[in-house]
């Protein structure tokens, strides 16, 4: 089996950058060593040497491109050494071929392509230096020592300025490409955590941005969709304002044109702004006042780069303030903080909703249970007590079985509200909620309904339900909790039977009775039930809740009903 290769931190772009090298440096040594060999315009006793040197370096090119090639990491000293051989051999292939105006001068351009592609401007710098000082020092030779009387002052002024010249535009790529890969890089360690607070958020965002855009100041403006107000927030140096205006004072906050589309101006103060905006076609310039006046004021707002921000729950104008040396590149960077914005933005605010959504439905789940089981058992606890008070002076006896009967009752349902309690608070991280176990807790309710209302209940149960997760077990003995003390309050039924089995990835509860039946007669399938708003609303919102259907059969002879819960997604 062959070893894996190791890949080095700094693998990429560096080694696609000596790549090129390498292999631009094969090509440039074989076509000139063709060259030569086509046309050696030499001199004579130089053609030998010029030949050998030449061979010399095709072949070291081409072992430099393979050890390149191959290698798992950067050699960052070899290049080193590599780059400043070669200045030291192009010099010398100048002086053997015919110096100042020899063919080999290209490869002098080739040394600062490979300087700025592996040292960016600065290495351009140091290496053009040294390139000029090389060939004006063998200019100087070739007119002041040898007297060379093919010498061209004119040619050579030429190249010195034509090297000057690639020299500068290649540092500005050079350092082009370092901003950009900064820029890049500031994107990407935008922080991806969620504050408590808007304002933290606000904050975070405009630090970054601000980071990002290499801007001094950053405004933000808003409308708060909880509140009837325009927000604004300015950072500068560090420091961030929050400011709350009345709904409307500034509308709109960006004219129609430019609208929406980012655009940015050098001075919005000048008596017509020249902006420039982004289009789909790409940047257009337009004149003519493109923020609130009001705004533009209060800020004291002349350079500035303008973006949306539009999320799924943000809709908000940014404002990158003071800018020095603007470009349209700017705008597709602005683009891209807006987004990141819009993202950190909706992140926060969609958790809040997330929140306030957990929170309400606790508080449903809570008057639920309280419904199904705590204000059932009170409403038995009260017949039987009324019971006790008829029988206290004809029976005591019997009235004191009933009063115990109601201490039982009392003492289960303290007992369920402690366990509900103990579910809605909080739990340490990594804990998970004591299992329960349906076939006892059920056993239990059938003994309390039987001893409350005086209903016989049989319960039929698969052996499988024994581990049926512990969310769905507690929803389901809700489930034939509530259905049951139906039965027993409004059913006038005697008897019913429960029936739990668990088949193909979900449970099935059927629940028959032989009271007098609901309201309506007939079978009628979950939609149905939903649509018409018939049937026991709270069992159905319990079922609809766990992604489950009710059926319901009504007759004379009472009432079924089967409930099928699915169990894919909660498997332990």
């Amino acid at each position: 089996m062959p070893t894996a290769r190791f890949i080095h931190p700094t693998y990429a772009p560096r080694i696609r950058a000596e790549r090129t090298i390498a292999v631009g440096r094969v090509v440039l040594a074989q076509f000139s060593l063709l060259a030569i060999w086509l046309d050696p315009a030499t001199p004579a006793h130089n053609i030998t040497a010029t030949y050998l040197l030449l061979s010399l370096y095709t072949a070291a090119a081409v072992a430099l491109a393979i050890v390149v090639w191959w290698s798992p990491s950067p050699l960052r000293r070899l290049h080193l050494v590599t780059h400043c051989t070669e200045l030291g051999l192009f010099l010398v292939f100048m002086y053997l071929t015919e110096g100042p105006t020899s063919p080999f001068f290209v490869y002098f351009t080739f040394s600062l392509v490979a300087a700025t592609l592996r040292w960016g401007w600065r290495g351009v710098v140091w290496t053009a230096a040294v390139i000029l000082v090389a060939f004006n020092g063998l200019g100087l030779y070739t007119s002041r020592v040898a007297r060379d009387p093919a010498f061209e002052l004119n040619r050579f002024i030429i190249r010195s300025v034509y090297l000057t010249v690639i020299a500068v535009l290649l540092g500005n790529l050079g350092a082009y490409e370092r901003r950009w890969r900064g820029e890049v890089a500031k994107l990407a360690a935008w922080p991806r955590t969620v504050p408590q607070d808007m304002t933290d958020v606000v904050r975070n965002v405009l630090e970054n941005a601000a980071a990002t855009l290499d801007a001094p100041r950053m405004l933000i403006v808003w409308e708060d969709q909880d509140e009837p107000w325009q927000r604004l927030a300015v950072w500068s140096g560090g420091v961030l304002e929050g400011h709350r205006e009345p709904p409307g004072t500034y509308d709109p906050v960006v004219p129609a044109p430019p609208g929406r589309a980012p655009f940015l101006c050098d001075d919005l103060g000048a008596s017509t702004p020249a902006v420039l905006v982004a289009s789909a076609g790409g940047p257009r310039p337009w004149s003519g006042a493109s923020i609130h006046e009001g705004l533009t004021s209060r800020f004291a707002i002349g350079s500035v780069l303008y973006v949306p921000v539009q999320g799924e729950c943000v809709d908000a104008h940014l404002f990158a303030l003071d800018r020095t040396n603007q470009t349209a590149d700017d705008l597709t960077l602005g683009l891209v903080v807006a987004r990141q914005a819009a993202d950190a933005m909706d992140h926060f605010l969609l958790s809040r909703r997330v929140r306030q959504a957990a929170a309400t439905e606790a508080r449903v789940r809570l008057s639920r249970d309280l419904h199904d089981g705590v204000l059932q058992s009170l409403t038995g606890a009260a017949l039987k007590l009324e019971t006790v008070d008829r029988l206290w002076d004809r029976d005591l006896r019997l009235a004191r079985d009933r009063l115990e009967e109601v201490r039982r009752l009392v003492a289960a349902e303290q007992r369920d509200l402690r366990a509900l309690v103990r579910e809605l608070g909080p739990s340490p991280l990594g804990v998970t909620p004591d299992r329960i176990d349906l076939r006892t807790s059920l056993e239990e309710l059938v003994q309390r309904l039987s001893g409350v209302w005086g209903l016989r209940v049989r319960l039929l149960l698969d052996a499988p339900v024994g581990d049926v997760p512990s969310a769905v077990a507690y929803e389901t003995y809700r489930i034939v909790q509530e259905a049951l003390v139906n039965v027993a309050r409004h059913a006038a039924a005697s008897e019913a039977r429960v029936t739990i089995t668990r088949r193909n990835g979900e449970l099935h509860v059927v629940v028959v009775d032989n009271g007098r039946g609901f309201p309506f007669r007939g079978r009628y399938d979950h939609a149905t039930l939903t649509g018409l708003e018939i049937g026991p609303a709270t069992l159905r919102g319990r079922v609809a809740t766990l992604g489950g259907s009710l059926d319901i059969d009504s007759s004379d002879a009472g009432a079924r009903l089967d409930i099928h819960l699915p169990l894919a997604g909660t498997e332990a």
